[in-house]
């Protein structure tokens, strides 16, 4: 995007479509997926049915993340192409209202009301619906709802973030070994997947980087208790 003085502008809000799947896909691939291989390695299990349940968190994990992510996303596009369908009947048969609602809107924001409404006329000539989109209903090009994009960028980023404590395991002997290892990992992975969101959106990179580390230690923690009290009981 080009400044007022020509000069490249990047903007955080053109990414947080594709960056919220994709943090939050990999974010449940790591804590998912090594919660569980925490859990089962706790119990004593052998090594394969670590792997075993290892490998189904991954593939049912990806998989539900894709539809889950395809079906709200694609919720949201049906909303918008509502919202959308309707203004256009309004404006087709009441542009005149629709026009005063613009300026109306302009003039909340601090234009005076002779400039609202010039800026509502010269907008609604240009594009109308475009117009009533963006500062009525809040839909643009940057923020839309793009289903297939959201569920691609979910189903791969968990895909990726799973196969980390994995990997872990499959090295690791069975037991506490197993445990601590897979934890490691995977906290070193939340840690630098945290800093990574941080940055690329723009958001304090300590503070991100410290949350997703906790609750992703919270999480294998209590899994490991579970599986722990689990396997000394059978």
């Amino acid at each position: 995007m080009q400044g007022s003085e020509g000069h490249p502008e990047r903007h955080q809000v053109q990414r947080i479509g594709w960056l919220r799947a994709a943090v939050l896909g990999a974010n449940d691939g790591i804590v998912s997926t090594s919660s569980l291989i925490v859990g089962v390695a706790a119990a004593a299990s052998s090594k394969g049915e670590v792997l075993l349940a290892g490998v189904a968190a991954l593939v049912a994990g990806a998989m539900s993340m894709a539809a889950g992510e395809y079906v709200s996303v694609s919720s949201q596009a049906d909303a918008e192409a509502s919202d959308l369908a309707r203004e256009r009947d309004e404006l087709a048969t009441q542009p005149v209202a629709e026009q005063r609602e613009l300026a109306a809107i302009y003039r909340k924001r601090g234009l005076d009301a002779e400039t609202a409404e010039k800026v509502a006329i010269q907008l609604m000539e240009k594009d109308a619906l475009a117009a009533h989109a963006r500062d009525e209903l809040g839909i643009n090009s940057v923020t839309t709802a793009r289903p297939v994009q959201a569920a691609l960028t979910s189903a791969a980023t968990f895909t990726t973030g799973a196969a980390i404590p994995l990997a872990a395991a499959w090295i690791s002997p069975v037991g506490q070994t197993m445990v601590v290892t897979v934890s490691l990992a995977s906290l070193l992975l939340l840690a630098l997947l945290g800093a990574i969101g941080a940055r690329t959106g723009g958001a304090p990179v300590m503070k991100a980087t410290l949350r997703v580390a906790f609750w992703g230690a919270a999480a294998m923690a209590v899994t490991a208790v579970i599986g722990k009290l689990v396997g000394t009981a059978v």
